[in-house]
């Protein structure tokens, strides 16, 4: 019988040490599955976007269609179209995607024009011509557990609606982007041009460790935009 005990205490043992072995993190759980990667190219060294701190749209996920974005088209009708393919960083920046990118422009009054509520950076990339059903990926890097609240820098033609998920489950509800639309602009096309920061826009609650944002156009579309930026709230 104490023998029996013995083998008993032993399989135990053994199997205890193999949970511990094969125990996964619950914020790399929460990836699995997932194909897609923190974007990096040759001017931007990449790696997980950091919380707190700003998270760039246009820094969106590595894989394509379908696992790092879903847009409704696949040519990119900022860099390579509006923006020329002449050989340079931003005309040029992830022009073979789908997801639609450009950046600021001081020249000609287009992004520091005087209908801005707040004037943006130059040169900013950010994604635009978003419609409904879109979507794309943002994988993070969160310094410590908690609630987050985002402001958001955008433009917005026509209003609309958008919504984040954390690790494949809604984050949010429906949040309200407000129009940026302003009828004194003399330029039909500057509408889309007109920037303003949402404060406080998203609330989320994330775990430590690495996660994957998905940020959703649900309704509106025509709208730019730029970053999130996160801070820990309490």
């Amino acid at each position: 019988m104490k023998r029996e005990m013995l083998r008993l205490r032993s399989w135990e043992s053994s199997l205890a040490a193999l949970f511990v072995l094969v125990a996964i993190p619950a914020s790399a759980a929460a990836d699995h599955g997932y194909k897609g990667s923190p974007y990096h190219d040759s001017r931007h060294q990449g790696g997980a976007q950091r919380v707190p701190g700003r998270v760039d749209c246009a820094y969106y996920d590595l894989g394509g269609e379908g696992i790092a974005y879903h847009d409704s088209d696949a040519k990119n009708n900022g860099s390579g179209a509006l923006n020329p393919a002449d050989g340079t960083y931003l005309n040029q920046f992830r022009m073979d995607e789908g997801v639609d990118t450009s950046y600021t422009k001081f020249h000609d009054e287009i992004d520091n024009n005087p209908y801005d509520v707040v004037q943006p950076p130059e040169n900013l990339l950010y994604v635009g011509w978003t419609e409904p059903g879109e979507w794309f990926k943002i994988t993070v890097e969160v310094a410590r557990a908690g609630l987050y609240s985002a402001d958001l820098l955008y433009t917005s033609n026509r209003g609309g609606t958008i919504s984040l998920d954390v690790n494949g489950k809604a984050g949010t509800q429906p949040l309200t982007i407000q129009s940026t639309f302003n009828a004194a602009d003399p330029i039909a096309w500057r509408q889309w041009h007109h920037w303003n920061i949402a404060p406080g826009l998203v609330k989320l609650r994330l775990p430590k460790g690495r996660s994957v944002l998905t940020v959703h156009i649900l309704s509106g579309g025509n709208m730019n935009l730029a970053y999130f930026d996160f801070k820990r709230v309490g």
